[in-house]
Parts: C-alpha cells; structure tokens; sequence
C-alpha cells in the first residue's frame, strides 16, 4: 500500500463506550404502525420497546416508516448467556465471512499527508477512528485498519488495485466529489459500504445503495431547517432583516424560509438594518413573541443587529425578541455569548460539540496524550468527527452485519459532536437526516434540539 499510515494509538477507552445490547430481533416499520400495536404483536409491553429504544424517549420523537427499531425479549426470557442472537444468524450467503463473528475491517481512502490543509484536517479525522477502534476493542469489538493516501490529484482507480481493498467491510472516502464515482462502483461491484465523510456534491448515493452520505446538500439543508423553523415558531411573528451583505449566500435559506411561511399561513415581516428606529421598531409584534432572522452569517452585521435590537428594548422593554441563526455562528460564541443568552438565539447545524462539557475536555485531552499535540483550531473538530463517525459504523455492523442501515437507535452511542440517523433515498443509498438547533436560552444554559 503506499503511504500506509502507521500512527501508534496508546489505549483509550471512551468512557461514553456503551455495552452491546441483549435483543431479539430487528423490525422494519411499516406504514401506519404505532409502538402499542408493535410490543402487542411481537408479545412485549411498550415499556420494554421503549426501553430497547431509547431515542423514541426523545420529545416529539415519531415512529415512521422504513425505521429498524429493535424488538427486545419479554421480561424473564432473556438469553441466560447473555448472547448476542442476532450474531448466532448468519447473514445469507456470508455464513463463512459473518462480519458479526470476526474483526471488521476498515478501509480509509482520504488525503493523509502534511502538505496542506486537506491533508492535516483528514490526518486528525483518521486520528478519531483509530481513537474509536481503540475504545471498541475495550468493549470486545477487533478492527482490521488499512489506510490509503489519496491526494486530490490522485487517481483513485489505482488505489482500488492494492492489496486488501475488496476484502473491507467499509471504505471511509474519498474527500473529493471526482473520485466518488469510481469508488462507488467500486463497492456495488464488490459488496464494500462506502462512508463518504465530507463530500456532499456528487449525485451517486441518489443511485447506488452501497453509499452512506453523511452531511446534505445546502439546498436540502434550508428545506430542512425551514421546516422545522416553522414547527418551532408557528407562534411566533417573523421579522427578516435584510442586511445589504451583497457576499451572502444566506438568500437561499431566507427564500426557503418566506415559502414556508407563506405556505402555513404565518404572518412575516421585512425590514432592513439601515432602517429608521421608528420604521425598523414598526415590524414587530407586541401582542406576539417575535423572532429576528438575518440574511447574513457575518460577524459584524451580526454586531449592528444587536446593538438595534438592544436599543429596542430600551424604548419598548415589553417586547419579546428571539433570533434564529446559522451554523457559522457558533465560531462567535466567545464574543456574543450575552446577547446568545438574552436573545434565546438557536444556531440550526448538523454538528455540535459543547466546549464547556467534561466529555468534550477528557476527549481532548486523550488526543494530546495519544498523539502529542492539540487538536487544530477548529469549529468543527475533526478527530471528534472521526471517532463518531468510525464508532457508530463499526459497532452497527459488529451488531447487525450487511443489515446494518445506519438508523436512529441501532447503536446506542451518543456522538461527541456529529448525531446520525441514515435513510435511505428512493431506491439508492443512505443520507444522514439528523440535523439540531443549539439554543442558547435565557436562564444561560445550552441545549441541542435534535430532530
């Protein structure tokens, strides 16, 4: 293999690390079917699927249709060995290489060099899932690791020639979208999931059902979001200001937004941050709670909205003021943070890795002992992504084999930084749905709205 990686990992157990679950078997929901009518025909109480199913405490959580939930055994029927049944069925056609009984074995394609910042943030990204195997194999579960370099020039067909690439169970890669394509024939041709990390251009996961894709696409982002504005506020009296940034890409969002408003029959207003005090006070509501959207993700007209909105409740002390936000605001905290709090601002995201939380220094302070430097100043932290990423996988399949999908619940694991729940698309592969709002509320506590 070239450029083979071998990074010494001292041990490491993630103290997050949960113990496999005892369960019966796996269930497909079906359309119209409810968790009474589920625990009823499969002779348990709802407590127990409940129970088995921890997301479905979750408030607002829905039962719906293509989700694998697991079916627990009634209360006293437990194996009295503790084993793992589902490990004891092999997979048809896989009775010889059931990834349930052996190592699972890993392929990472991803820039791994130091030649620029590509490759430093894929080589702490990597650094993450040898982190997670590490602390996978405290809990029983082996890996077999095998890393390629794969520069943004490389051709990636080459690499796809080398020792030990169709025997993975998954491929983590590539970075690029041009080299998606061969990759993914690739794995359609030889049975290899593909977890495609980062990438979010390419259209192959819409047409090929051996690829997982983990972040979405902007425009399926600002539906997303929008939706899910307008469940949270329905209540709510909207004003967008219009920020005169001619380099925002925010409109796209904001126009997704007035659709879904208009569409629920939710009143909105519009004013700009140039604005008279009179003209910009006028567009909010004093009989309703009103929330503030910029058309920006700019720091400093982020400032001026402040500062207005703080000479508003000066005048009018009555009114009530929230702000939605972008995810490029959690890079402002240190400097906003008050006025997060005093706004009940929510950031929309799809990551998220709360910087005051034991976890999170423990995490950090691990990576500095394995590998003797400090993660890079990033929002987003790489090796956290890596370890969410490389643990979630892993343990499905050491779980459920080739029926692994990737779906809310199947793990039990609680990410660091990136929740996942997969879907599948039409009749392709998997796109990670899971996306959350980190507000900031008033009483100055943080918490993160996953849906």
């Amino acid at each position: 293999m070239r450029y083979f990686l071998l990074l010494a990992v001292a041990s490491f157990v993630a103290e997050t690390a949960l113990a496999q679950q005892v369960f019966k078997d796996l269930h497909e929901v079906k359309r119209k079917e409810t968790i009474f009518g589920i625990a009823r025909d499969n002779g348990i109480t709802v407590q127990e699927l409940i129970d088995a199913n921890p997301e479905m405490k979750t408030p607002g959580y829905e039962l719906k249709k293509g989700d694998i939930i697991k079916i627990p055994f009634a209360k006293g029927q437990e194996p009295k060995d503790n084993v793992d049944v589902m490990a004891e069925t092999p997979v048809k056609g896989k009775a010889d290489t059931d990834m349930r009984k052996r190592a699972i074995r890993i392929g990472v394609m991803l820039p791994l060099h130091n030649e620029n910042g590509d490759g430093k943030r894929m080589t702490e990204y990597y650094r993450g899932v040898l982190m997670a195997c590490d602390s996978l194999k405290a809990n029983g579960i082996s890996t077999d690791v095998r890393a390629w370099n794969v520069p943004e020039d490389a051709d990636i067909r080459t690499t796809l020639l080398e020792d030990h690439v169709s025997d993975r169970d998954l491929i983590i890669g590539p970075l690029y979208t041009k080299q998606l394509k061969a990759l993914g024939d690739y794995a359609l041709k030889n049975n290899v999931k593909v977890l495609i990390p980062f990438s979010i251009n390419s259209t192959e996961v819409y047409n090929n059902g051996n690829l997982f894709q983990v972040f979405q696409n902007g425009n399926t982002l600002n539906e997303a979001y929008s939706f899910r504005y307008c469940q949270r506020y329905k209540d709510y009296h909207t004003i967008i200001i219009d920020c005169n940034d001619t380099t925002s890409t925010k409109g796209g969002f904001t126009s997704t937004l007035r659709r879904k408003l208009e569409q629920e029959g939710q009143v909105y207003s519009i004013t700009n941050l140039r604005s008279s005090e009179a003209m910009f006070k006028k567009c909010f509501s004093t009989t309703q709670r009103n929330v503030v959207v910029l058309n920006t993700s700019r720091s400093q007209e982020l400032n001026v909205v402040f500062a207005k909105l703080n000479g508003l409740l000066m005048t009018s002390p009555e009114l009530r003021i929230s702000v939605f936000g972008y995810t490029e605001w959690l890079m402002y905290t240190r400097q906003h943070l008050d006025n997060f709090y005093k706004f009940d601002v929510c950031v929309p995201t799809t990551y998220y890795m709360d910087p005051l939380s034991p976890r999170t220094t423990r995490f950090k302070q691990k990576y500095r002992w394995n590998f003797h430097q400090d993660m890079q100043n990033y929002h987003a932290k790489y090796a956290a992504t890596g370890f969410d990423h490389a643990y979630f996988f892993i343990k499905g399949m050491h779980l459920y084999g080739d029926r692994f999908t990737g779906a809310s619940g199947m793990v039990g694991y609680t990410p660091f930084q990136t929740p996942l729940n997969f879907e599948r698309i039409g009749n392709g592969g998997m796109m990670n749905r899971m996306i959350m709002f980190v507000h900031y509320m008033p009483e100055q506590r943080v918490e993160t709205l996953k849906f």
